[in-house]
């Protein structure tokens, strides 16, 4: 099949497999605004579901699926962020004949808001991602990457604020460290900065300068480790102010979000989705206008083989 028309047909599978409209849900009452916020992780390049043959997670998963639970929410909720949390590439041939063109169009389709660079991003080259980048209509984030020298300058954004009925939702990435994980020649002059330090500025930056009412950092370092290795729950300890951290690279099933306590003392939350669309995390957020206060509600969203006839 010529790659054009592959892309087309399957783009549209996206859009064919909607379940019937539902109106939106009201809100619970005038001084209240609710946010849904989808995310996912480590999809490595998993646009099938997996192969129903007896597998772990057999029959889960699928682009098609996860299309339809987003249209979904999408028409029963009024404000809805969907964002990923990076590793979109690598793992089955589409990556390999395609090489990134139908995972991001897939995801343009679907309405992403927003994602970080996962270190499988970088497989094919930092120039090559540069050119794949065309075929995705939402930003990549991340603010501790240096890209001047790097054909990705410009390219990609440290920070980004979504507006959801007079809510200022800031956004901002952390990548891993790419030395030991990705080939020198493939990353190129690309300069990894301390991802605690980078939070903490884009926090002072979001909170205090832009007046966001909630943070979110799209993180691909990892959710813990037993050494010295930067990860989500030393970020979470480091620096306050943080809200929610949507992570990946460790392929960590979460079924509910760690609260971890920051510097502060306030919660942040750490959720991750486990790996290949196998689920969506959905975090329902509640903001009261008349007292500020925000509360949390979670869930793993499994993609089962009987969620919806493809």
């Amino acid at each position: 099949m010529e790659r054009r028309q592959f892309i087309r047909q399957t783009a549209g599978l996206t859009l064919l497999s909607a379940l019937p409209e539902i109106p939106f849900s009201l809100l619970a009452n005038e001084e209240d605004v609710k946010l849904i916020l989808l995310h996912t992780n480590d999809t490595h390049s998993r646009i099938e579901p997996f192969p129903d043959d007896g597998r772990k997670y057999g029959g889960m998963g699928g682009i098609a699926r996860r299309a339809t639970l987003v249209k979904q929410i999408r028409k029963e909720y009024r404000n809805v962020l969907l964002l990923d949390s990076g590793d979109i590439l690598q793992g089955t041939p589409y990556f390999n004949f395609f090489k990134g063109e139908v995972e991001f169009t897939m995801m343009s389709e679907m309405g992403y808001d927003a994602s970080t660079l996962g270190n499988h991003e970088f497989d094919n080259g930092a120039e090559l991602l540069s050119d794949q980048l065309k075929f995705a209509n939402f930003p990549f984030i991340i603010s501790n990457y240096d890209f001047k020298d790097s054909p990705l300058n410009g390219k990609v954004i440290p920070n980004k604020i979504f507006e959801f009925s007079g809510i200022r939702i800031g956004v901002f990435g952390l990548g891993i460290k790419l030395e030991g994980l990705v080939l020198k020649r493939l990353y190129g002059n690309i300069i990894y900065n301390d991802p605690v330090k980078a939070a903490r500025e884009q926090v002072e930056l979001l909170k205090k300068k832009h007046k966001c009412d909630l943070i979110i950092c799209l993180s691909h370092l990892g959710y813990s480790y037993h050494n010295d290795m930067v990860d989500d729950k030393k970020v979470a300890t480091s620096v306050s102010d943080i809200d929610i951290i949507l992570g990946g690279h460790t392929h960590t099933f979460l079924t509910k979000p760690d609260e971890v306590l920051s510097p502060n003392l306030k919660k942040t939350l750490i959720s991750q989705t486990g790996f290949g669309g196998i689920y969506v995390g959905k975090i329902e957020i509640v903001f009261s206008k008349r007292t500020g206060q925000k509360s949390f509600q979670s869930s793993l969203m499994p993609l089962e083989k009987n969620f919806v006839k493809i």
